[in-house]
């Protein structure tokens, strides 16, 4: 027989197990010890009158019951979320710009500030859509911005997302480089270079795979993985010592030592999106689909110019425009 009620708790830790497949995880992302986690499993189980996982010494999988229990069990945490964020002062959100300079997200949540001057919207700067939308998953960020096509669908299963806009893109090159000189920078033209595109970088796999696809069959290389350089001035260093192109957006900030050139012929654009919990609700969060909403159709960022090139999972083929 069906309780009459289910605490929020008990289901929580259910879809984190669920989620994860690895109570040792889940346990982590629940900030909870993994005993505890055990326990309120057992206890919904025991309420539920049947068996939700199936436990060997290599993985934890669900039972069909457990399969049939997630979808729901999701719909009444975004109720209960809804529920409480509708009745009480709601808390900071929490925004995560990949990087601290000027981007499109800094400019979408600039503009949200101004729509929603009583919420508060902290920035982060996380770098990297994958490890943040592992970020956002868990509750710990709120929202991001990247390349979601380009997420390991693991992770698209868990957020949401609306385009924002298509950026073009644009390479960062050693002063004194032999394509620095040009006011722009033909695809064609690097190949042959060694372009650096986060290769190894476990926070940035979707980037490095549309670079991948943009470098295929133009004879770029994609150069090897190196520990990442955080903040300007190790950036500068590195970039002097391997002289390696790196591939960046045009709004990526100014580097010393280094000229930024657009990219054309054709015109690569990253697909830019706003990712952000399943189910989750916060003005601030409307805020920041009405900014993404205003400034695309202000600037025209998802209009697609001609001769441009986009990947595979916006167009369906490889190189379409």
């Amino acid at each position: 027989m069906m309780p009459r009620d289910v605490d929020p708790r008990l289901l929580r830790g259910f879809v984190a197990v669920a989620e994860e497949l690895h109570f040792t995880r889940a346990a982590a992302r629940l900030y909870v010890a993994q005993q505890a986690l055990s326990r309120d499993v057992r206890r919904l189980e025991e309420a539920l009158g049947t068996t939700l996982f199936v436990r060997t010494t290599r993985a934890v999988e669900p039972t069909p019951d457990g399969e049939r229990l997630l979808p729901l069990a999701r719909g009444v945490l975004a109720a209960h979320e809804a529920v409480a964020a509708a009745f009480a002062a709601p808390r900071a959100l929490l925004v995560d710009l990949n990087t601290d300079g000027p981007s499109t997200a800094r400019t979408v949540l600039e503009r949200a500030r101004e729509l929603a001057p009583d919420c508060e919207l902290m920035a982060r700067w996380e770098s990297g859509l994958t490890y943040a939308a592992a970020e956002v998953a868990a509750g710990r960020l709120d929202v991001s911005f990247g390349y979601a096509a380009g997420l390991d669908p693991v992770w698209r299963s868990r957020i949401a997302h609306r385009p924002v806009r298509y950026e073009p893109l644009a390479v960062l090159l050693p002063e004194g480089h032999p394509l620095a000189g040009l006011a722009a920078v033909p695809l064609d033209a690097l190949a042959g270079e060694t372009v650096y595109a986060g290769a190894g970088n476990p926070r940035t796999p979707e980037w490095t795979g549309l670079a991948r696809e943009l470098f295929a069959g133009r004879g770029i290389l994609m150069a090897p993985p190196a520990p990442v350089a955080i903040g300007k001035d190790e950036f500068s260093r590195v970039m002097a010592k391997t002289r390696n192109p790196v591939l960046v957006t045009v709004d990526f900030v100014d580097m010393p030592g280094s000229v930024k050139r657009p990219l054309v012929d054709p015109v690569p654009l990253s697909p830019l999106s706003m990712v952000w919990r399943k189910g989750f609700a916060h003005p601030g969060l409307e805020a920041l689909h009405r900014a993404a909403a205003t400034l695309s159709a202000e600037h025209g960022w998802l209009e697609v110019p001609p001769a441009s090139w986009r990947p595979a999972a916006l167009t369906g083929a490889h190189g379409g425009g």
